[in-house]
Formats: C-alpha cells, structure tokens, sequence
C-alpha cells in the first residue's frame, strides 16, 4: 500500500496524530478513536494492523497489553516527496508573515497609513 493510501484514512491519521503526542496502549486508542468516529474495536484493530504492516506504527507487548508508537521512517519518505511541492506554499507564506510583520509594525507607532485620496477632500 503507498503510504498516501495509508495516511488518505481519517482514521489512520488521527491514529496517528495521537501517537504522535507519545506511545499509547490499543485500548486508550480504542477508546479515543470509538468516541470520535463510532468505530468499534475491530475496526480499530483493523487500522493499526494497515498501520503496523506499512511501517507507520510499531508495537511492544508489556504483559498484557499491546502499546503502540508512531515509526518516522516512512513519514520521513512522504516529507522528502512533499519536497518537491514546497515552492508552492513557501514563497507565498513568507510574503504573508511579512506583510503581517508589516502591519503589527504600523500598528505600534509605526509609519501611518496614507488616507485614501477621496478621505484627503474631505472637509
């Protein structure tokens, strides 16, 4: 499966999303993921094994129960691919943090705005 058909699930995302926070037990998950999407166990089950068997999550017997943990290597892979798409959203957000920049600037005493001309004839 590609890893863009594994993290397409809303359910595997937000699975993901909470291990990413730190190792979880199955049924913590179970529960989290239940309230969320009315989802039962074996559904969930069925998410952490696509999970597991990807390489996105790994998990550790203690005794009793099964604890879960996000694995990086392949969301390491889909960054390097995203990669190349950058440019379209880096360039545009630096000019939105200046312009932000620009106008907290002016609102701190800064140069004032110039009035409209229309403003400007008014008595």
């Amino acid at each position: 499966m590609h890893a863009f058909d594994v993290l397409g699930d809303p359910v595997r995302r937000r699975i993901l999303e909470l291990l990413a926070d730190g190792e979880m037990t199955a049924g913590a998950l179970v529960d989290v993921v239940r309230a969320e999407f009315g989802i039962s166990q074996p559904g969930v089950s069925q998410h952490l094994k696509v999970l597991r068997d990807n390489g996105f999550a790994t998990v550790r017997v203690a005794g009793t129960r099964r604890l879960y943990a996000v694995d990086t290597r392949p969301l390491r892979e889909v960054d390097e691919w995203l990669d190349h798409f950058r440019q379209f959203w880096t360039n545009p957000l630096q000019a939105l943090a200046t312009e932000l920049a620009r106008g907290r600037r002016e609102r701190r005493g800064g140069d004032p705005p110039t009035a409209a001309p229309e403003e400007r004839n008014q008595p």
